[in-house]
């Protein structure tokens, strides 16, 4: 199958975090982190992605690849089908176009590892057409930062030209809160989260899932791939279904299990530590997540006030996130991400916002913000990080369902100077 880019259309509602800033940006990412501190999917007890991956029934047998993929030059890696497609930084998170219908309507959702359910309706309307058959069953999905309760039709679903997946579960809000300048969500979680959320339904498969199942794509896993912007609204990143792009990353994707450590492990959740600087670590090995739908980078509090002393940042009251004084940034040591063995450099210019974007925040021109905040919840909970797409844009990562893993690869932008 060919390599299919689509790019999605930016609009200008997109360009604000909030209308309360930086501050109910913040908010937001606190009350989702508590969603996940519950210990379970958006509305029920769920299992782990490895509990999932045992019982689901993939067409096939799924073997596990190499720990270790070599980057490359030669398109994407595996020998099946895959395809990519573009998304779009709209400055606080990633959306992209996705059709819904035939003739397809397309609207712009926000892109969610830590969800699973995909829905549309919370601006644009849905507009049933040939392809849409209601269920008679109810969804309703609480992500601590907004809600949406609506209808569940099936229908098809347009992610690119050759993407096109038949009969898939599609949410239609009746009622969506906290979804300013989306029309919905693209739930890429474990299908898991989505149990309790549809009436008469155990679960609904995602959207990665039903192109596996309907043999679209060769393997059940997604390939991640965005770059740091100083502008908003621009299309700068990448998902691929079904495969890894051995371009978008640089030297080896090094793959981890999936951490064990609950409620992480209800969600894309891994096991790291981190170090300010060579020497200085902040936060020992522990089980966190991995998140697309999570903007800053989110510490447990002792690990959060380790970090603001070593740097010597100080709360800013108009935003709420920690700022610096230029001579501070100067001093600014790397953040180290110790996962699976491999070390990752998350440098000085990547702990920063992007100082162009500065108004999205409610903040001061050229002024020095940090994406390092606190979780609000202290070390020991089984969920004591969120990478969150500050962290994303520095690294290629790989949501592999099938083979109960996650992979990770430094990428040209690494060690960019953008922000």
């Amino acid at each position: 199958m060919s390599h299919v880019v689509i790019r999605g259309v930016p609009f200008a509602t997109r360009l604000r975090a909030a209308k309360g800033g930086a501050k109910e940006l913040l908010e937001r990412d606190r009350a989702r982190a508590q969603k996940f501190l519950a210990g379970k999917s958006h509305h029920a007890p769920s299992a782990t992605v490895g509990e999932y991956s045992r019982r689901h029934h993939h067409k096939g047998t799924t073997t596990s690849p190499p720990t270790t993929v070599p980057s490359g030059t030669g398109g994407s890696s595996n020998t099946g089908a895959n395809s990519s497609i573009d998304v779009t930084d709209s400055g606080v998170t990633y959306t992209m176009q996705v059709g819904v219908g035939n003739p397809a309507t397309q609207y712009t959702l926000l892109i969610d590892t830590g969800s699973s359910n995909t829905w549309v309706g919370a601006n644009l309307p849905y507009k049933p057409t040939s392809s849409s058959h209601k269920t008679g069953n109810t969804i309703n999905v609480s992500y601590g930062s907004g809600t949406m309760s609506g209808e569940e039709y099936t229908d098809t679903v347009t992610l690119g030209s050759n993407l096109v997946i038949q009969n898939q579960g599609v949410g239609v809000a009746s009622s969506a809160q906290g979804f300013q300048g989306v029309d919905g969500i693209l739930g890429v979680g474990p299908v898991d989260l989505t149990q309790g959320t549809v009436s008469n339904t155990p679960d609904v498969p995602t959207v990665t899932d039903n192109l596996y199942a309907q043999g679209i794509i060769s393997s059940d896993l997604l390939g991640v791939s965005y770059e740091p912007s100083s502008n908003a609204d621009v299309p700068n990143g990448e998902l691929t279904f079904g495969g890894i792009d051995t371009t978008k990353y640089t030297g080896t994707l090094n793959t981890v299990p999936l951490t064990t450590t609950s409620p992480a492990s209800r969600y894309w959740g891994i096991d790291q530590s981190v170090s300010y600087g060579t020497s200085h670590t902040i936060l020992n090995t522990t089980a966190g997540i991995v998140d697309t739908g999570t903007t800053l980078l989110l510490l447990a509090t002792e690990a959060f006030q380790a970090y603001q002393q070593a740097t010597g940042a100080v709360q800013d009251q108009n935003t709420g996130l920690l700022t610096i004084t230029p001579q501070q940034y100067a001093n600014l040591q790397s953040l180290y991400f110790k996962i699976g063995g491999v070390t990752y450099d998350f440098t000085p210019n990547a702990q920063i916002w992007p100082r162009g974007l500065n108004s999205i925040l409610g903040g001061e021109p050229g002024k020095i913000y940090l994406i390092v905040s606190d979780l609000g919840s202290s070390f020991g909970t089984g969920l004591d990080f969120i990478n969150g797409f500050g962290w994303l844009q520095r690294f290629y990562t790989v949501y592999d369902t099938g083979n109960r893993q996650l992979g990770v690869a430094t990428t040209a932008y690494t060690d960019a100077e953008t922000n």
